[in-house]
Order: structure tokens, then C-alpha cells, then sequence
């Protein structure tokens, strides 16, 4: 029998440490889901518990309500409607990875991107606007001129 005592008393012990364990973590995620909605302020990115994804505009902290505008559309929810901080994933280009997902060697991005007709040099480009800009700007003071 004490064996079967001994063996019962630890299943309990075990048992009892894991509900205690679970519920310190759970506390422990419910504080900074509370601490995480009271700081919110304008701005900031968030995400609903329904996944609509906006910006807050305003904190009503006296009800509890925060307002968001997901593209132009203005949505009230309370604080326990926001699930979390927006994060946009990263985005990764089916050019800079080989058919298995893998992210490409240096030289092999360089050059995919060399070899890319769509690629401007960014100098001239600035440049040639540059230059369009002043030409643009004579050509007025020139019509003003023969105004006058």
C-alpha cells in the first residue's frame, strides 16, 4: 500500500505543479495584454480580434474605447477588442529566392539585378531631372519676359 500511496501523492504534487505553472504563465500574458491596451496611443498599428487591421486615432480611456481608421473607414472597439500590434511581414521578391525558398547568393542577386532592364541609375536619374527642372524654370522666366 505504500507504494501505491507514494505513487498517488506524487501524480497530485506533479499535477498540481503544472496547474500552478500554467496559471502563473496565463497571469503573467493577461497582465501584458492590460498593460499593452493602456498604453496605446495615436498612431500605433493594430490589429482586432476580428483581424481588421488600422490605425488608432483616439484613446477614450474613461470608456474604454478606441477608435481606428482601416482605410478610411473610422471603427470604434473596446479594449478588448484589440488583439495585438500590427507588424507587416516581411516580403520577399520571388527574384531573390531559388525554387526552394532559399534566399540567393550575393553574386546571383547582384547579377539578376544588373542584367534588369528596370533598373535606373538613380544619379543620372536625379541628374536629368535636375536639369529638366532648370530648363523648365527659363523657359518661364523667358514667356514672363516676353509678357512684360
Amino acid at each position: 500500500m505504500d507504494a501505491n500511496m507514494l505513487f498517488i501523492v506524487v501524480l497530485v504534487v506533479v499535477m498540481g505543479g503544472m496547474m500552478w505553472f500554467q496559471s502563473k504563465k496565463n497571469k503573467e500574458r493577461q497582465q501584458q495584454v492590460k498593460d499593452f491596451r493602456a498604453n496605446l496611443q495615436p498612431g500605433t498599428e493594430v490589429i482586432t480580434i476580428g483581424q481588421i487591421i488600422g490605425k488608432v486615432v483616439s484613446v477614450d480611456e474613461q470608456y474604454e474605447e478606441i477608435v481606428i481608421d482601416s482605410e478610411g473607414s473610422l471603427l470604434r472597439f473596446s479594449y478588448s477588442g484589440i488583439a495585438k500590434a500590427y507588424e507587416r511581414p516581411a516580403f520577399v521578391s520571388d527574384d531573390e529566392v531559388d525554387e526552394n525558398g532559399n534566399p540567393l547568393p550575393q553574386d546571383d542577386a547582384a547579377e539578376n539585378a544588373s542584367g534588369d532592364e528596370a533598373q535606373v541609375d538613380v544619379d543620372a536619374s536625379v541628374e536629368q531631372n535636375n536639369a529638366e527642372a532648370e530648363t523648365a524654370e527659363a523657359k518661364k522666366a523667358d514667356d514672363e519676359k516676353k509678357v512684360e
